[in-house]
């Protein structure tokens, strides 16, 4: 509803709308026929195959997973009616903070923050340090002990993943960059310039391809 509106969203819990819905099932029928499936019982060596789905504890994330996840599903056993996999939450994944940029138009952040304080690319100006709000370095920090805490859970007895699993992070723009870039080690301000990180779009992390493979499809984007 936010990104509709044109309005900075950051940790307000804002619902999806229609089109985000919309916007989700398209993804999930791309990601579908990209080959990605749910993994069914032990954990799977297939690369393609989702041992487990973490989302953002925020509505529009954790609803956007559960669409990927019930495109994923083939259910091929009648009497089960839901999906193998049940999206868990890592509060890791949340969107970046605001700070006083929360729930501002997008129209206003030269005015509110400076140009001395934006990073400006083709697509989208980003406001680098307003008050209370985190910033890239802060992301890179969040996402590395993110990366370091599904590691540990990977190589624990009881998990329900493994160090070769692969599994699908649901979570949102400017984080989901620092993700990428803390995975690959790269540079914050690099990553910004690269690409503009919409909304469910999907990219592709793994030890066996590059950064310049990650990204695998874009989507048609609904930002005002």
């Amino acid at each position: 509803r936010d990104n509709s509106n044109g309005i900075l969203n950051g940790h307000r819990n804002e619902p999806l709308t229609d089109k985000g819905r919309q916007q989700a099932k398209d993804v999930g029928k791309k990601m579908v026929q990209a080959g990605f499936t749910l993994s069914t019982g032990s954990p799977s060596n297939d690369s393609m195959a989702l041992t487990a789905v973490y989302s953002s504890p925020l509505q529009r994330a954790h609803e956007t997973a559960e669409i990927f996840v019930n495109a994923l599903d083939t259910n091929d056993e009648p009497t089960r009616s839901t999906p193998q996999i049940k999206v868990e939450v890592l509060n890791d994944l949340i969107e970046r903070d605001f700070g006083i940029m929360t729930g501002q138009p997008t129209s206003s952040i030269v005015e509110k923050c400076g140009m001395d304080h934006i990073l400006a690319t083709e697509t989208i100006n980003y406001f680098l340090d307003p008050p209370g709000a985190e910033t890239f370095p802060d992301l890179i920090d969040r996402a590395n002990r993110l990366l370091d805490n599904i590691q540990k859970m990977a190589e624990g007895e009881d998990s329900t993943i493994t160090t070769s699993s692969s599994i699908l992070l649901v979570t949102h723009g400017d984080f989901g960059k620092m993700i990428y870039a803390a995975y690959y080690k790269l540079h914050w301000e690099d990553v910004l310039k690269q690409f503009h990180f919409g909304n469910s779009e999907v990219l592709l992390l793994s030890k066996d391809s590059p950064p310049e493979k990650a990204h695998l499809f874009q989507t048609l984007q609904f930002n005002a």
